[in-house]
């Protein structure tokens, strides 16, 4: 394909239409996506998070944490279900990670849980969790599997919750207490870590609308939270920086290509707000831009938290920005939702395939959020640290065929690639995820592994697509 051909496929798909088959073809030497295609520094993996998989809630010392004490309320979980024993990694880890290496996988991204190495969330040590952590990256490094570790993924000490949680301000000096206790403790086995997973989902999920633990209804906690976790950004980053000499540093964000309903003036401005709040509210002050309040007035709430000297701290220069996309959101005007005033179109009335967490089959999406913040000025490299889907697997006689999860990651990967081939600097991509797990707040249902779990016996079985990405992995 000639430099004339591939700028008129471009043009023609500047505004990220579906891409026929031939023309992904055409993106894609061959037809078919190959490792190889991505370069050989291109970084692999899955992904997990130690809530959604450790189990062993309250063994050798472990403290509560605020997903513990959610879903022990009645109601909280969809199905009724806790993490409490979750897929038991706490206690399979080996075998697990041994699973890992089996499979081809080269990288692992888990976290670490913050009340299993401080019970009380400052303070005593809990020298058992401490061990627990560095077993897991023990075995991580003995199976080639290199470990992408995770400050925070949601499970916030209950103790810190019930002092005020992150709507205290004191969240982030107790944050980087802990990310220099984890740094300091296994940065000389972890070069690559995250500071937080996803605020845009944990902080209005646990603030604002309480689906989510600490399950809140309360603007002025949501308010305080996002700016204290925005602070907290810097403050983790930093003390990374000084801890771990030559490390990789990121954080993720959970991003969705946003489109308007229609073309009324009041449903594309709905789509301004709407990108505002859910794709650029944290990453936005992180690179020096400051909260996104031209698109967003809500944001005037929240820089009322700021004190003199915030809007430096919460920048920091990050050598990746991970992106999570799942699907992308169309929206309408709505006055009467607080704060965002807009809302959501059914993702059954877009016309498309839908998972099984109720989401659009959208591959174009992830190269249209991979396209806007590639075009940030000083984006760093842009990772992509979760991408995948929940479909209703079934286990016939030992065998799962997932056919549409594996149509699922080459479409999207397909377009991660269309992404990379113009230019923008992506790095490495990561399915989530490696095994199903309690989905927080739908329980054990939806289904998102590349290998299966039976929560009854916690058998595990490496589904079509685990062994599709095996052979990917390996050039078959």
């Amino acid at each position: 394909m000639d430099r004339k051909e591939w700028l008129k496929i471009t043009a023609a798909l500047g505004a990220g239409a579906l891409i026929p088959k031939e023309i992904l073809a055409a993106i894609i030497a061959d037809g078919e996506l190959k490792r190889s295609d991505f370069g050989k520094d291109f970084v692999w993996g899955t992904a997990t998070a130690a809530y959604q998989i450790e189990g062993g809630w309250n063994e050798d010392g472990k403290g509560e944490s605020i997903w513990d004490h959610f879903t022990h309320k009645k109601g909280k979980v969809k199905t009724g279900e806790n993490g409490d024993v979750a897929c038991d990694f706490y206690h399979r880890y080996e075998s697990d990670i041994e699973l890992m290496h089996k499979m081809n996988i080269p990288a692992s991204r888990f976290s670490i849980g913050w009340s299993r190495v401080l019970p009380q969330g400052t303070g005593a040590v809990n020298q058992k969790g401490i061990d627990y952590y560095h077993r897991v990256i023990d075995k991580c490094l003995k199976e080639q599997v290199e470990p992408w570790v995770t400050c925070y993924h949601w499970d916030l000490p209950q103790a810190l919750e019930n002092k005020g949680g992150w709507a205290n301000r004191d969240s982030i000096k107790w944050f980087e207490d802990y990310v220099d206790l984890i740094t300091k403790t296994y940065g000389d086995k972890v070069k690559n870590w995250m500071v937080f997973n996803e605020p845009m989902a944990f902080v209005p999920l646990g603030y604002l609308v309480g689906m989510h633990a600490p399950g809140h209804v309360n603007f002025s906690k949501f308010y305080k939270a996002v700016h204290h976790v925005t602070m907290s950004h810097g403050a983790g980053g930093r003390i990374i920086r000084a801890n771990v000499p030559g490390a990789k540093i990121g954080t993720t964000f959970s991003c969705s290509h946003i489109d308007p309903k229609n073309e009324k003036p009041a449903n594309v401005k709905a789509a301004k707000r709407a990108d505002a709040f859910i794709n650029r509210l944290f990453i936005d002050p992180v690179m020096g831009l400051g909260y996104p309040k031209a698109d967003l007035p809500a944001c005037k709430h929240i820089e009322k938290h700021m004190l003199p000297g915030d809007a430096e701290k919460m920048k920091f220069d990050f050598d990746f920005i991970g992106l999570q996309n799942y699907s992308r959101m169309v929206v309408h005007n709505l006055g009467l939702i607080p704060i965002i005033h807009f809302a959501n179109v059914s993702a059954k009335k877009l016309g498309h395939d839908i998972t099984d967490m109720g989401w659009e089959v959208y591959p174009e999406g992830i190269y249209n959020v991979i396209k806007k913040f590639g075009s940030y000025k000083d984006m760093p490299q842009i990772m992509i640290t979760e991408n995948g889907a929940a479909f209703p697997d079934v286990n016939t006689n030992g065998e799962i065929n997932d056919p549409k999860r594996v149509q699922f990651l080459k479409d999207y990967l397909a377009q991660v690639l269309r992404a990379k081939k113009e230019g923008i600097n992506v790095g490495g991509y990561f399915i989530w995820s490696f095994m199903d797990n309690f989905e927080w707040a739908e329980g054990n249902r939806p289904r998102f592994g590349l290998v299966g779990v039976d929560f009854k016996t916690q058998q595990r079985t490496v589904k079509a697509s685990g062994k599709w990405f095996s052979d990917f992995l390996v050039g078959k």
